[in-house]
């Protein structure tokens, strides 16, 4: 596969290619992207999807003098093949390797770092207006998918577009899923259109009709846009919601037909003002596994192309253990609630959603409407759970800390992929959450050291009556010993005499193999698991340390605000030396979690090393 893509200059070649060579480029790309993919792990779902697109793009427009903006970035490997980066695609999403999302820093095709959703239109009219204010030539173009449309920067973004007024052109890629499929009023909206072609058809037919009457068509085409409102209304039973926002509409197009594609897209370039060109495609095109379980591909590890099965398996993790124990305290309370930001089962709730689906709610990408919404039913005497990951919480800020902690509403956020994530880098590295969260009045903040003991964290929630969130990892969770969870009380691990190590969530399993290999040294130390950030347990801090040298604080969140410094806060008035190891206040890169540890030297080895030569 690599042979072709070396023996081709792309993507200069797409422009002189026929729409018969594109179609054969479309089966080589679809066929280097499950081989690569099945060795690496990476988003591929979505990219096969995009296939077809990614090449009618790169035909008619000219990156990078044309910005091409991929919202959220998932979808970009094709764009990466296309514009000379297949050898990267050995070291896809490895430390040192090339990013999964893009980077502007990897190349200058790529404008913008993404990795979030939602963003892309808001970026893109940005970016349109401050080259019309600089009188430059160029088009902006995002690409969004349905699942990110429902978030609501999107339509900050489109209710702005009339406003500004500036060209730029959004490419709406409908799918009908995010990850999971999608729900709500605009995914229902989308499927009444998506599956008819009238209004595209009416609106190009009569355009080609009238342009070839010389005399005539001209001013025809320029006075039709009252008529052309009556032509859509009596098309369809709804009204296009783009269009009555001020922009272009144009769709529904079929997003698997390079030369449908080319044809809407040079229209689009003709337009002055803002155009929404609404494309259908399937998620996983191509490869028959990732058509039938689009989900499973969106984003999977290393796996056999043949059979589609992941090459080994992760265990019991912690979305595993959160998905069962919900659904078994919903059993026994009916008033315990199940949300989720478009990631039911990325966070382990489809057990609950099969058994109680009239109890679970999926409000898309949309975390601060989650959280709020949680917060309405929690003043209404139910028992929320929202569960999110770590590095989407972050949208969601303003609604914990307003809607949530001032209430003192019982909420609890089970917030999954807390801590390095690995691959997918520094857009999903959830590194910060403890830092915003500790600091918020009120506010509960617990990580458990393993499985057994967060099982115990969530049913002690039950009982809680402020907010609360528990913050756990990706992958599997070990087990390190059942100790009683009885009260917000830290756990003591092991007694030592020469320093103390006080450990918080994930770090706890580093904590005790770095006393392990301290003791091998002749260093004696004592272990703590923290488990709670807010409130901490200042007694049992205060008495561990004693005489002891020296206290080290260990964290799977950046130093800055953590944790650590909380420590620091709460032993001002004591005489210990303290060193606090965590993330340093930077944005850490995508590689292996064991990888990532070594680089920034928060693995046990170099803990112990960094002890020893401080005692």
């Amino acid at each position: 596969m690599n042979d072709y893509f070396s023996q081709h200059r792309f993507p200069e070649e797409i422009k002189t290619m026929s729409y018969e060579e594109l179609e054969l480029l479309s089966f080589e790309v679809r066929d280097f992207l499950v081989e690569s993919v099945s060795k690496t792990g990476g988003h591929l779902a979505s990219n096969l999807g995009a296939v077809e697109l990614t090449i009618a793009l790169l035909k008619v427009f000219d990156p990078p003098k044309d910005k091409i903006i991929w919202d959220v970035g998932h979808q970009s490997y094709v764009y990466k093949l296309l514009t000379g980066r297949h050898e990267g695609f050995g070291r896809l999403r490895q430390l040192g390797g090339m990013s999964g999302f893009p980077k502007s820093c990897e190349s200058d095709y790529d404008v913008f770092d993404t990795g979030h959703a939602s963003n892309s239109i808001s970026f893109a009219q940005g970016l349109a207006k401050a080259r019309d204010l600089r009188k430059e030539e160029y088009e902006v173009i995002s690409v969004i998918g349905d699942g990110a449309m429902s978030g609501g920067m999107a339509f900050e973004a489109l209710n702005n577009a009339a406003h500004i007024g500036t060209k730029q052109i959004v490419i709406l890629n409908d799918n009908g899923m995010s990850i999971a499929p999608n729900n709500g009023g605009l995914s229902a909206y989308l499927g009444r259109i998506r599956g008819t072609k009238k209004y595209a058809d009416l609106k190009k037919a009569i355009k080609m009709k009238l342009s070839r009457m010389p005399v005539v068509g001209p001013g025809v085409i320029s006075g039709i846009h009252n008529t052309k409102q009556t032509i859509k209304f009596a098309v369809l039973e709804e009204g296009i919601i783009f269009e009555e926002l001020g922009m272009k509409y144009l769709g529904p197009i079929d997003g698997h037909d390079i030369h449908e594609l080319t044809d809407v897209l040079e229209l689009a370039k003709e337009e002055s003002g803002p155009v929404l060109i609404h494309i259908n495609t399937k998620k996983g095109k191509g490869y028959s596994k990732a058509e039938e379980n689009p989900d499973v591909f969106h984003g999977i590890g290393p796996f056999d192309p043949v059979t589609g099965k992941p090459n080994a398996s992760s265990g019991m993790t912690y979305s595993k253990i959160f998905g069962e124990t919900l659904t078994q305290m919903a059993a026994a309370d009916d008033k315990v609630i199940a949300i989720s930001a478009a990631m039911i089962d990325g966070t382990g709730l489809v057990p609950f959603q099969k058994k109680y689906p009239e109890r679970i709610f999926d409000m898309g990408i949309a975390e601060e409407h989650a959280v709020t919404f949680a917060a309405g039913m929690a003043k209404a005497g139910l028992r929320p759970y929202v569960a999110i990951y770590s590095t989407f919480l972050q949208r969601a800020y303003d609604q914990i800390l307003e809607d949530i902690c001032l209430q003192g509403l019982p909420v609890v956020l089970c917030i999954d992929r807390a801590g390095a994530v690995g691959a997918d880098g520094e857009t999903h590295q959830g590194i910060f959450d403890l830092s915003y969260l500790s600091s918020m009045p009120g506010m509960t903040v617990l990580a458990p050291k393993d499985g057994a003991e967060f099982t115990k964290m969530l049913k002690m929630t039950e009982t809680m009556t402020g907010p609360c969130a528990i913050r756990y990892p990706r992958g599997a969770a070990p087990q390190l010993g059942d100790a009683p969870l009885t009260e917000l009380k830290a756990e003591k691990m092991c007694e030592g005499s020469d320093c103390v190590i006080w450990a918080v969530g994930s770090m706890v399993e580093t904590a005790v193999k770095t006393e392990e290999l301290l003791r091998e040294k002749g260093i004696s130390s004592s272990v703590y698991n923290a488990r709670t950030v807010t409130p901490l347990d200042i007694e049992t801090l205060k008495d561990s340390v004693g005489d002891k040298k020296l206290l080290v604080t260990l964290e799977d969140n950046v130093i800055s605000g953590g944790f650590g410094e909380k420590i620091n806060n709460a032993l001002s008035q004591e005489d210990v030396r303290i060193i606090n190891l965590g993330w340093p206040d930077c944005f850490v890169e995508h590689g292996s979690v064991s990888e990532l540890k070594e680089r920034y030297a928060l693995d046990e080895r170099s803990i112990a090393e960094r002890i020893a030569k401080e005692l």
